[in-house]
């Protein structure tokens, strides 16, 4: 293997402690040298051979790091992944890629700039029950779609307690916190729609964010909805297809987040024990029944493309200008939703 990727984590709060850090670390292609922690030191003990600094500007001003992981709140990822790019590194940053498609553009423009690469982490590609569902589409199990349907809903009724999420400030709310995951999905699968409606509320008592969202991706022939919200309560279908040959129903969400954040690394885990013992289900148009294994999550071939992509110009996981359309998807469902819910043409 050729020398590891110094690489440098921009924050350690959830993201860098469980999506980030334990994968950089466990990959043989790369060096977790800093992770910024303005105030605390809790990395110090899970990363000892790791640096712990105070400022962003650090880690930008050190000439062998080679990557930046920008994971800090989302109206920061834009100008951190600019400048973290205009300092020669490349970058991996969190979703949302930019709060707007321009501010986006103006970061790809840097990116091809320095020619540097600019990954954008939409880690849920690697979750196994959306490998499951490309595949079945992919083999055309379900036929002619009519509709495709994916869900993230929960039960949160109460205002939460990081500000940052719940503020009235650029890119905060559940749309911009799971949107561009559950667009992403929709986008890989069927390309850009024809139109686009969307519906998007504060439900929430005294909620100063989007809570609540119903997008709909029209294409020709069947329509794509992604929607999240806050007051689901007991089993919720995570994905629901509709076709000729039957319907497929998916309860239930990919194990890996729920066991890094009880701790399990991942080099000490068979991650497809736990997906195995998921299930979706397949009912023909004869109302038989059949069960379809999901696919084991795989976060890890995340970074290790990203490695592929800086040490050998493999092509990227995730290209930016995907990440883009999730953007733009956002806006034109805002669009929508200020207008009344109206349907609008999906014009780039």
């Amino acid at each position: 293997m050729s020398k590891p990727i110094v690489t440098a984590l921009a924050s350690y709060g959830m993201s860098g402690q469980v999506f980030h850090a334990p994968f950089i670390e466990a990959h043989p292609g790369f060096q977790l040298k800093y992770i910024v922690e303005r105030t605390n030191s809790l990395s110090a003990e899970r990363y000892p051979l790791s640096t712990i600094v105070r400022s962003f500007e650090e880690v930008l001003n050190d000439e062998e790091v080679e990557l930046v992981v920008v994971n800090t709140p989302n109206q920061l990822h834009a100008s951190m992944a600019a400048q973290a790019l205009l300092a020669g590194k490349h970058v991996v940053v969190e979703k949302p890629f930019s709060i707007t498609v321009e501010e986006g553009k103006e970061v790809m423009r840097i990116a091809a700039q320095q020619q540097r690469t600019l990954n954008v982490f939409h880690n849920k590609r690697f979750e196994g029950e959306f490998k499951t569902v490309r595949q079945l589409i992919q083999d055309n199990v379900l036929g002619q779609l009519s509709l495709f349907e994916t869900h993230f809903d929960r039960y949160r009724p109460e205002i939460g307690p990081k500000k940052w999420k719940e503020e009235d400030v650029p890119g905060a709310g559940l749309l911009y916190d799971l949107g561009p995951h559950m667009i992403d999905q929709a986008l890989v699968l069927f390309g850009w729609p024809k139109a686009i409606t969307g519906d998007l509320q504060k439900q929430r008592e005294g909620s100063k964010v989007i809570d609540y969202f119903h997008i709909t991706l029209h294409y020709e022939q069947h329509d794509a909805i992604v929607t999240a919200g806050m007051f689901a309560q007991g089993p919720v279908v995570k994905y629901l297809i509709k076709g000729t040959n039957g319907v497929y129903t998916k309860y239930g969400t990919d194990p890996q987040e729920a066991l890094l954040k009880q701790g399990v690394l991942p080099t000490t885990y068979d991650w497809g024990k736990e997906a195995s013992s998921q299930w979706g289900k397949i009912t023909n148009t004869q109302g038989e029944e059949s069960f379809v294994p999901t696919a084991a999550g795989t976060y890890m071939d995340y970074y290790e493309s990203v490695y592929q992509t800086i040490r050998h110009g493999a092509a990227q996981a995730v290209r930016a200008e995907e990440a883009l359309d999730t953007i733009a998807v956002i806006e034109l469902a805002h669009k929508s939703s200020e207008a009344g819910n109206v349907k609008l043409s999906a014009v780039r």
